[in-house]
């Protein structure tokens, strides 16, 4: 029987994510059943549960990608500039019949839900979520650090601000209400955390 490559490995572990991840977009954490994650991945109980040692783990890693991603745009661009991903996310469409790809935020709300009301869930993502918050505070650091970064409200302040802009755009977006006006909201929420003009300092 031929090996099977660390790239094949790696590849059906990702169409396993994708697929649940639509799954668990669809119906939720407690609708996702074995029988519908089968039929989003197409593929059998075993073979999934081969790769996740059971769907709690598997939505985790789901959640844990998420978290990654987004916070290596923190470091390199900033949390405005995740939110702007999103909304550039919830407009452009999956490509196929022009609506809405938004898996995605099925995940991000389920992570929130479960945060509320599963405490081993709560003592299990902890460790996880925290690399998103590091990235945005280290952001944060390093532009106070270069003086683009307003100076009279302290960076965890800062830093819990946008993590609650964040969740509120990510609801927003989840209930389907316009977005004609979110582009301007973020420019206006970016400015509100950079160093205030010099003539205006004086004033």
């Amino acid at each position: 029987m031929p090996r099977v490559s660390t790239d094949q490995l790696a590849a059906r572990r990702q169409h396993i994510l994708d697929g649940a991840r639509r799954c668990f977009a669809a119906y939720g954490y407690e609708g996702a059943t074995v029988r519908r994650l089968e039929q989003s991945t197409g593929l059998s109980r075993g073979a999934i549960f081969h790769y996740f040692r059971d769907k709690d783990a598997l939505f985790l890693a789901l959640a844990e990608q998420d978290a990654r991603r987004m916070a290596d745009v923190v470091a390199e661009q900033g949390l405005v500039q995740v939110m702007r991903n999103l909304l550039a996310t919830a407009r452009e469409g999956d490509g196929s019949d022009g609506t809405a790809d938004l898996s995605w935020l099925g995940t991000r709300l389920e992570v929130s839900r479960r945060l509320r009301t599963d405490p081993d869930f709560r003592q299990g993502w902890q460790a996880h979520s925290a690399e998103l918050a590091t990235a945005t505070v280290g952001r944060l650091e390093r532009q106070a650090a270069a003086g683009a970064l307003r100076d009279d409200v302290p960076v965890p302040v800062l830093a819990r601000y946008l993590d609650l802009v964040l969740e509120g755009l990510v609801s927003h977006l989840a209930m389907g209400l316009p977005v004609d006006a979110l582009d301007g909201v973020l420019d206006v929420v970016e400015q509100s955390v950079r160093a205030l003009p010099r003539a205006t300092r004086t004033a």
